[in-house]
């Protein structure tokens, strides 16, 4: 899963973006490490993988992973290529999803770049670009489009589908918030643009805030509601705070805060949720692992996460709930009660699923 941080200058960006690649790693395997200047990789946080590590003496543990993309340089006129407007626009485009952080903290030492604190008008100067950028892209597909329906009139539906987006760029309105049918919800997401893609509006606090935010958070959560996004509160202040204490010291400040967790591990559950991911998990002696899958995702598609030939060769899963085994401390016990379930092609896999994959190529 790829996500990219956006937003204007001195909103807390890069402060975030500095809090996510200088966290402590987890495990060895996947450590929070910066793959380039502005990509990070953090483990996703997930303590039913210690539990079932211990439980089978693995070797080693690998967790899912996010990259983060700190993605700079939007400016007013970016999708006319203004600033670094083109890398950009070409970086959002390969991105799941979209991590829009807003500044929402008044500090005097900090200039805004228009003058003044306002998350509303912030939000809208960088969803412009975008909206500039996707009528671009449509209008492209319209005349292309327009050319294949005299020879196939099977192209209308996508035209339709074309004007109908056009209609609602030129008012203004996301791609994401178009009410369509199945069939054009498939045609729009092949197109990938950037206003259709899954948006989280990080509201970046000042230290001083509540986690519950502040005027100026009310102010966006009022100005996107039912725009099909999450609003998240956070401050990247804190947060890099964190990111520089070993285990024991960020668990004792985080209790200080009254935080059971990270602003940061809540914001990787929040990007979960908003993209319909879950996480089976195998172990064994060798490794504990967590697959990230769809949500709805069934036994051979999520066996294909492992290998194309467990998908290929797919006989059956054999599959135990993680809160079953925690409970009876071992897959031996969990067999002998019988809850170890023999699952078809047809299962639909849950999170939290510990499965073992039988296949034959």
């Amino acid at each position: 899963m790829k996500l990219g941080i956006v937003g204007l200058p001195n909103v807390g960006k890069s402060t975030l973006f500095n809090a996510i690649t200088n966290s402590k790693a987890q495990s060895e395997n996947y450590p929070f490490c910066t793959i380039e200047p502005n990509v990070g990789v953090v483990c996703v946080p997930d303590k039913r993988l210690d539990v079932l590590a211990k439980m089978n003496n693995s070797k080693k543990i690998v967790p899912a992973v996010i990259e983060f993309v700190d993605i700079a340089g939007l400016v007013k006129g970016a999708s006319k290529g203004e600033g670094l407007g083109n890398k950009f626009l070409s970086n959002i485009r390969e991105v799941d999803a979209i991590v829009h952080v807003v500044r929402c903290f008044e500090d005097s030492n900090i200039v805004h770049v228009d003058g003044s604190v306002d998350p509303a008008r912030d939000i809208d100067t960088i969803n412009l670009e975008l909206i500039f950028a996707d009528m671009e892209t449509v209008d492209k597909h319209i005349d292309r489009v327009k050319k294949l329906l005299k020879g196939d009139k099977k192209y209308q539906t996508d035209l339709s589908l074309f004007e109908k987006l056009k209609a609602a760029l030129e008012q203004g309105k996301l791609a994401n918030t178009v009410e369509l049918n199945e069939d054009k919800a498939e045609i729009m997401r092949s197109v990938q643009l950037l206003t259709n893609k899954p948006v989280i509006y990080a509201c970046n606090i000042g230290d001083g805030d509540r986690e519950e935010g502040n005027p100026f958070v009310e102010q966006v959560k009022k100005h996107v509601g039912g725009d099909n996004c999450e609003v998240f509160t956070i401050c990247a202040q804190i947060e890099q705070e964190i990111s520089e204490l070993d285990e024991e010291e960020k668990k004792l400040f985080l209790e200080e805060l009254g935080f059971e967790s990270s602003g940061l591990d809540r914001l990787i559950g929040k990007c979960y949720t908003l993209l319909n991911l879950i996480s089976f998990i195998t172990s064994g002696e060798m490794e504990t692992k967590a697959w990230t899958i769809l949500k709805g995702t069934r036994a051979p598609q999520a066996a294909g996460k492992i290998h194309s030939d467990f998908e290929r060769g797919f006989i059956r899963a054999e599959v135990v709930s993680y809160d079953v085994l925690e409970k009876l401390g071992s897959m031996a016990a969990a067999k002998e009660k019988g809850l170890v379930r023999s699952e078809g092609k047809d299962y639909v896999v849950k999170d939290g699923d510990v499965v073992l994959f039988r296949f034959n190529v």
